[in-house]
């Protein structure tokens, strides 16, 4: 899927809209992707907009017309609920006893890694590193099943650089407790990729009522968590083959660490030169 998803589309966009193209696109993001499978009319009574408003903010996303903006939104859902079972139905396909499988799967993961480039724009990408950097801040961590392993990997860097860093227990039930230590205005980085987990979703909306800032780490069809992030910065993670890879995901999570580093280099380099000193 080489197209931005709609979702992503929406924030590329976003800062262009009219006031009345907004409400048409928050509703779509609250409602994500239903409201934009059902009629115009009944698009636009949800969001608060006219059914013309609807049309102009879908001209603006880049289709030629309705029907075409919901035949993107089915081809979506069919990506975003494929299983890795469902993927290697395509991956046998590719006659892999001949040529440099190695290879060919290093290329695409290049192209994954400059795709996710030219998809983050240079702002998003500060304001999340800026958001991380903050000390007056803390900043928790959280994941999914596959995800879970990024999360603890930026972690543990980060609670070299700065105070105030915690990553959530993987087990819903444990973070309850957790929960009541997080204040609003800090920042929760929460990474989520497709199959998306909705104890994740949960917890957004959790801490969005909570006015705290969220940094959704996902992949090009937009984690439903994006509805409730000030920040979204999508990866590429497809691949012809049975499972995505996330090496684009683990890069940007080291952009990340690496860019937090700089711009709180006079609490880092205390600290670690603590730790250097053992």
């Amino acid at each position: 899927m080489d197209s931005p998803s709609v979702e992503a589309r929406i924030h590329e966009i976003n800062y262009r809209l009219t006031a009345a193209e907004k409400r048409a696109a928050r509703g779509l993001l609250a409602n994500y992707p239903t409201i934009g499978l059902a009629p115009v009319a009944e698009f636009a009574q949800q969001s608060g907009a006219s059914a013309a408003t609807i049309l102009r903010f879908i001209a603006q996303l880049g289709f030629k017309s309705y029907p075409d903006f919901q035949r993107c939104l089915r081809e979506e859902l069919e990506q975003r609920a494929k299983s890795p079972l469902q993927r290697s139905l395509a991956a046998v396909r590719h006659e892999t006893a001949i040529g440099n499988f190695l290879g060919d799967y290093f290329a695409q993961l290049a192209t994954n890694m400059q795709a996710t480039v030219s998809r983050i724009p240079t702002s998003e990408f500060e304001a999340a590193s800026a958001r991380l950097a903050d000390t007056k801040r803390n900043c928790h961590i959280a994941g999914g099943r596959f995800t879970d392993a990024m999360a603890g990997y930026m972690e543990a860097h980060l609670r070299l650089v700065r105070p105030g860093i915690r990553r959530l227990d993987g087990r819903p039930a444990a973070r309850t407790d957790q929960l009541l230590d997080i204040r609003p205005d800090d920042t929760m980085v929460i990474f989520d990729i497709r199959r998306y987990d909705a104890d994740l979703l949960a917890l957004a909306a959790t801490l969005s009522a909570r006015r705290v800032s969220i940094v959704l780490v996902t992949d090009e069809w937009i984690s439903p968590v994006s509805r409730y992030a000030k920040v979204v910065l999508p990866c590429r993670i497809a691949v012809d083959r049975t499972w995505d890879a996330n090496a684009a995901v683990f890069a940007l999570t080291e952009a990340l660490i690496a860019r937090c580093t700089e711009l709180a280099w006079t609490t880092a380099e205390k600290r670690m030169g603590s730790v250097e000193r053992g």
